[in-house]
C-alpha cells in the first residue's frame, strides 16, 4: 500500500460546491483547486458542470498551473426513460468528450431520478430497470470510444442507493462501480460488504467519513439529505461512525489500483477564511490515510 498515497485526488465537493441548485455558497475554482494542491494531492476531479472550463485547452492549462491532473468526473443523468434518453446521451457525451480531452480515466455515472436534488427516491419496476440496463450499456460504450472508463456511483436519491439495488445492478448489468462509503452507508450499506461483493467491479472509489446516526435519520425520512449534510453529517476520515481503514485494506487486498477520492461533501453558509473550513478538513483526511497506509505496512513488515 505504499504507493495508496499516490492514488488519493480531491473533489470540489469537499470545498461545498455542488450541482444541485441552492445548496449553498459557492467557492471560485482558484481557491478551490490552490486549496488542493496545497494539502498536497496532486489529482482531482472535475466538479459540476461550468464548475471549471469547459473548454479542453483552457481546462489543461488550468490544472497544470497547480500541478494537478484530471481523473474523473460525476455525471448524473436519467437513463431509464426512454423519451428522454437521447437527450441525456447527447449530454453524457459532451461531459465524456471533456473528461477525456482533460486526460481523465473515469466518467461517474450516477443513475438520476429525473428530479433536482437528492431529497427522494424513485423504485423502478421491471421495464424501466431494463431500460436503465441498456441505458448504462449505451453509456458504457459511448465513454468507452473515448477511452473511459464507466464507474457507477450508488447514490442516496438516484435509483440505485440501497443494497438491493446494488445487488440487481451486479446481477444485470457488466457495469464497473464507484463505491461511495458514505452513499453506501446512507443507502443501508456496509463499504467493506459491497466491497466484497463487488470484489473484481470496483473502477473508482469516494471516501467518506459519517456520522452513522445522521444517516440513519436520512434512511428513515426523518431529516432531509441537504440539512443532514449542512448539519456535518460527512465527516473528516477517522471522526465518523464509519472503518474506513478496513474498507481500503478491502478493496487493496482484492487489487483496486485506482484512484480513492477524498469526499467530504459539505454546505457553506458563507466563504470560509484563509486556511479555514474544508481545507482543514480535506487535511485531515489525508493524514489519517496516511496513517492507515504507516500501519498496515508496519504490519506486513514486523
Amino acid at each position: 500500500m505504499s504507493a495508496l498515497l499516490d492514488r488519493v485526488a480531491g473533489a470540489p465537493i469537499t470545498w461545498g460546491v455542488c450541482e444541485v441548485p441552492d445548496w449553498g455558497f459557492q467557492l471560485d475554482a482558484e481557491r478551490v483547486l490552490r486549496e488542493i494542491a496545497q494539502i498536497g494531492l496532486h489529482a482531482t476531479e472535475l466538479g459540476p458542470e461550468g464548475f471549471l472550463p469547459v473548454d479542453a485547452p483552457r481546462l489543461r492549462e488550468l490544472l497544470s498551473a497547480r500541478e494537478l491532473r484530471l481523473v474523473g468526473g460525476f455525471v448524473p443523468a436519467v437513463l431509464h426513460e426512454a423519451g428522454i434518453l437521447d437527450e441525456q446521451l447527447a449530454r453524457m457525451s459532451a461531459s465524456a468528450d471533456l473528461l477525456s480531452a482533460g486526460g481523465a480515466d473515469v466518467l461517474v455515472l450516477a443513475a438520476s431520478t429525473g428530479e433536482h436534488g437528492y431529497e427522494g427516491s424513485a423504485e423502478l419496476d421491471d421495464d424501466a430497470w431494463r431500460a436503465l440496463v441498456r441505458g448504462i450499456d449505451r453509456v458504457i460504450e459511448l465513454a468507452g470510444e473515448r477511452g473511459l472508463t464507466v464507474a457507477l456511483h450508488p447514490h442516496v436519491g438516484t435509483v440505485i442507493e440501497r443494497p438491493v439495488h446494488i445487488e440487481r445492478l451486479l446481477e444485470t448489468s457488466s457495469v464497473s462501480l464507484c463505491l461511495d462509503t458514505g452513499h453506501l452507508v446512507v443507502g443501508g450499506a456496509d463499504p467493506v460488504e459491497i466491497a466484497r461483493a463487488a470484489r473484481q467491479r470496483v473502477a473508482h472509489v469516494h471516501l467518506k467519513d459519517a456520522s452513522a446516526d445522521l444517516a440513519d435519520q436520512v434512511r428513515n425520512g426523518d431529516v432531509g439529505y441537504r440539512e443532514a449534510v449542512r448539519r456535518a453529517m460527512y465527516r473528516p476520515l477517522g471522526a465518523g461512525d464509519l472503518d474506513i481503514g478496513e474498507f481500503v485494506r478491502e478493496v487493496e487486498r482484492a487489487g483496486y489500483d485506482g484512484w480513492y477520492v477524498l469526499e467530504q461533501d459539505t454546505v457553506l453558509n458563507a466563504r470560509p477564511g484563509p486556511g479555514d473550513g474544508p481545507i482543514r478538513d480535506a487535511a485531515a483526511s489525508l493524514a489519517y490515510l496516511d496513517r492507515v497506509v504507516k500501519e498496515v505496512n508496519a504490519r506486513a513488515t514486523g
